[in-house]
């Protein structure tokens, strides 16, 4: 149990966070990309070089990504990891001044045919997403192209800090609703996809007890079961979405539908189906997986909780 001292000093250090964060988003609107680009690549270096238990997280991650890397090379992965976070930060705080054309300009899209197909039929879909490149400007274009975007967010501490990422993600048009703190997310995400809605949901780290084993990487590891059980109950098409930097462009591939299988073996099969689809993409861009959290099994702390 940390001290009341202690309490003192974690509230005040996530008052400051959100602080940098309110800040960081004021200053990144005004500035030129190029001055952004260049602050946040320094402040990953920073990050990177002074370590602490997210830094050793994410290398521990990366290294079942790229298991046959010398920790020379570990290192240098880990260092590019934290510049691609940063860097979707850098473009997050600038998304509120992005128009369509804008978004199009700053991202390819491999199959977006699969999405608009679906679109047409009027069937609602379900992206699952890893935490690779930038998920903001991934549905900032699916906004730009017509689809209702729903999505689930975790809440922050404090809760300032999450109410402003509240905002920006619905000046941008989506609708969030909170993990945890208010009505059942599963009754308004399967509405919003009996109607033909869009919903986006982060699913390679399970923040729950109920999660669903399966391997990721050559590991156990637990993912959501959210986006395969709102697949069987509305109809929904299921499928993953990914996407990684190149050069100064992002990259996001719409990936094949995973079929809908029945009953609880069939969650199962549809959540190894999506981590096959994350493996294969981690594997190929392993910078660009921002994962600084427990993800594997044996990871886990002893009561199976994930922080």
């Amino acid at each position: 149990m940390s001290s009341p001292s202690g309490r003192v000093l974690d509230v005040a250090r996530t008052h400051a966070e959100a602080a940098a964060y309110t800040i960081g988003w004021d200053l990144a609107v005004r500035l030129p990309q190029p001055l952004v680009d260049r602050a946040m690549r320094t402040t990953a270096d920073r990050l990177y070089a002074r370590g602490g238990s997210s830094i050793d997280r994410l290398r521990s991650n990366l290294s079942r990504a790229v298991p046959d890397a010398t920790a020379g090379e570990l290192d240098e992965l880990g260092r590019d990891a934290m510049r691609s976070y940063l860097r979707y930060w850098g473009e997050v705080f600038r998304l509120p001044r992005f128009t369509a054309d804008t978004v199009d300009d700053w991202i390819t899209v491999d199959h977006p045919e699969r999405v608009f197909a679906l679109k047409a039929q009027g069937r609602g879909m379900i992206a699952a997403l890893p935490h690779m490149g930038n998920w903001d400007l991934m549905g900032a274009w699916a906004l730009s192209h017509g689809l209702p975007l729903m999505t689930v967010m975790e809440r922050l501490r404090p809760e300032r800090l999450y109410d402003e990422f509240v905002a920006f993600r619905e000046g941008l048009g989506m609708t969030v609703l909170p993990l945890t703190g208010g009505e059942p997310t599963m009754p308004r995400l399967a509405a919003h996809l009996r109607a033909g809605g869009f919903v986006c949901l982060l699913a390679d780290r399970d923040m729950s007890r109920s999660g669903l084993v399966v391997d990721l990487l050559g590991e156990k590891a637990r993912m959501p079961v959210g986006p395969a059980l709102l697949a069987q109950q509305t109809g929904a098409a299921l499928f993953a979405a990914t996407s990684r930097y190149e050069q100064d462009r992002l990259r996001m591939t719409v990936h094949e539908v995973v079929p809908t299988r029945e009953g609880p073996d069939g969650l199962v099969a549809m959540a190894q189906d999506l981590a096959d689809v994350f493996s294969a993409e981690i594997r190929r861009s392993p910078a660009d997986w921002h994962m600084l959290q427990r993800v594997f099994e044996v990871d886990r702390l002893p009561d199976g909780g994930v922080r």
